[in-house]
């Protein structure tokens, strides 16, 4: 099913806790839409997918087909069913997926039921920009049980966009949910080197380096997302809907 997205309205608060009875944790995992040169993106892809299904967590993602986003939600449907999987889209990047057709609808505009099918890649909402998809998706974990938080896989600009913007909001106590990278091949490392890099300089304080963690496996994602402690510098700010 490809739905409408409720959005946030303008300045609602996102820092609230869980208003839900939802007891299955969620995570939200920011990748890239190519595959890499490398098979062990994908394979990663795999792997985390594997550990989500086998302890029950659910899936939210930017909505893709293609690249590891399409690997990462197709193996976990295929695992857990689709009521695992939410890909959240933005309808300008619906022309980016495999079955992307501008025909038979009359309109001009794809269909998105044809192009993201919900038996093979999860429900999918459709959003009307990038905004309205980090903030629907940091939602969806917020609202979910011990455990939930952020993942980034291997991606390209918006993967790390996202990442930051994730982790800009831990620092500014908009969340409190955990940041993991799972940092595949090394993928991550010369990010990782320069948050140390960040901290000498003096731009980043020691006592907040640790908002993102790192993993080197998707069994170690885990153990970081249920162990994950804030750090101790994050900012105590109120960010109360106006």
């Amino acid at each position: 099913m490809v739905a409408a997205a409720k959005e946030p309205k303008q300045g609602e608060n996102i820092a609230l806790s869980s208003r839900s009875n939802n007891t299955r944790p969620i995570v939200c995992v920011f990748c890239g839409a190519y595959p890499g040169t490398s098979p062990l993106h994908v394979e990663a892809a795999h792997a985390l997918a594997r550990i989500l299904h086998q302890n029950n967590y659910g899936l939210v993602y930017g909505g893709g087909t293609v690249g590891v986003m399409g690997e990462l939600a197709k193996t976990l449907v295929s695992l857990s069913g689709p009521d695992a999987v939410h890909g959240i889209i933005p309808e300008a990047l619906l022309k980016f997926e495999r079955n992307y057709s501008e025909n038979g609808t009359g309109t001009g505009k794809p269909d998105p039921q044809k192009v993201i099918d919900e038996q093979t890649y999860g429900r999918t909402t459709v959003v009307k920009d990038m905004h309205t998809r980090k903030q629907t998706m940091a939602h969806e974990v917020i609202e979910g049980g011990p455990g939930s938080g952020f993942v980034a896989l291997s991606g390209g600009y918006g993967t790390l966009e996202e990442l930051m913007e994730i982790v800009t909001w831990n620092q500014l106590g908009i969340h409190a949910k955990p940041v993991v990278v799972f940092n595949v091949d090394g993928y991550w490392t010369g990010l990782l080197q320069w948050v140390v890099k960040a901290v000498d300089s003096g731009f980043i304080k020691e006592n907040n380096s640790r908002i993102m963690v790192e993993a080197g496996s998707a069994e170690e994602v885990l153990e970081r997302l249920r162990g994950y402690v804030n750090a101790e510098g994050r900012f105590n700010l109120t960010w109360d809907a106006k």
